[in-house]
């Protein structure tokens, strides 16, 4: 796996914290890595971005980031562009830049805006898009609560519709204190995504110190990490 395509079920579900997360264990195993943001948008010239507080939460490793394009609203990429007078985002150059990328790093991650489907063009292309023309495997970063199975589901029907397999999905912000809908969905998530629960990141990680030393423990082997489903979800039942 070089190419690894991070998309959420929808808004401020955790993408940019599991990005994170995954460049952290994977710069710990010693790898390069690269994060490419291919819209950012409701951020200003000079501000950060997805990709930077990705790189702050890594911390001091080398790590490659780069965005191809930014928009001052925080809108879909094609109506903020649209807005700001802007060239948009397409498909072909995600896949580009990313292929350039996984040139010259072990792995590139590729983080996407808001859910799969968010336009980036006028043409209707997305996310999903440029996944398929890079055939990399898509990794689904959804809620804990109430709704997420069906956006879920939602998510991978998209996904499989287009013939890309999820490799799995991430709970980007899990609960301290999780109610009884959480508790089944660690249950039910696999079901509705047709593939496996690969982490989970506690509620708040993003303030933790030592984000880079724990990273691994959020995320499954499959991710580079030595969480285990089986015993979170007997923790919390």
């Amino acid at each position: 796996m070089t190419v690894l395509v991070i998309t959420g079920t929808g808004t401020e579900v955790g993408k940019t914290v599991v990005t994170a997360a995954v460049a952290a264990t994977a710069v710990a195993a010693g790898r390069s890595i690269a994060v490419l943001k291919p819209a950012q948008t409701g951020v200003g010239p000079g501000e950060p971005g997805d990709a930077a507080e990705v790189a702050r939460l890594v911390g001091g490793a080398a790590l490659t980031t780069l965005e191809l394009a930014r928009y001052p609203e925080p809108l879909a990429p094609d109506t903020a562009a649209r807005r700001a007078g802007l060239p948009p985002v397409r498909p072909h150059e995600v896949a580009e830049a990313a292929r350039k990328l996984a040139a010259s790093h072990d792995l590139v991650l590729v983080e996407g805006a808001g859910g799969l489907l968010v336009r980036f063009d006028a043409e209707g292309g997305t996310l999903a898009d440029a996944a398929r023309l890079l055939d990399a495997p898509v990794l689904v970063v959804a809620r804990a609560g109430l709704g997420t199975l069906n956006e879920t589901a939602l998510t991978a029907e998209a996904l499989r519709s287009r013939r890309i397999a999820p490799l799995g999905v991430v709970v980007g912000s899990w609960p301290r204190d999780p109610d009884l809908a959480a508790r089944c969905n660690v249950a039910d998530l696999p079901t509705a995504a047709g593939a496996p629960l690969l982490g989970a990141v506690p509620e708040g990680a993003v303030a933790a110190g030592d984000f880079r030393l724990r990273a691994g423990d959020w995320l499954s082997p499959r991710l580079g990490g030595s969480w285990d489903a089986a015993a979170f979800a007997a923790d919390i039942r």
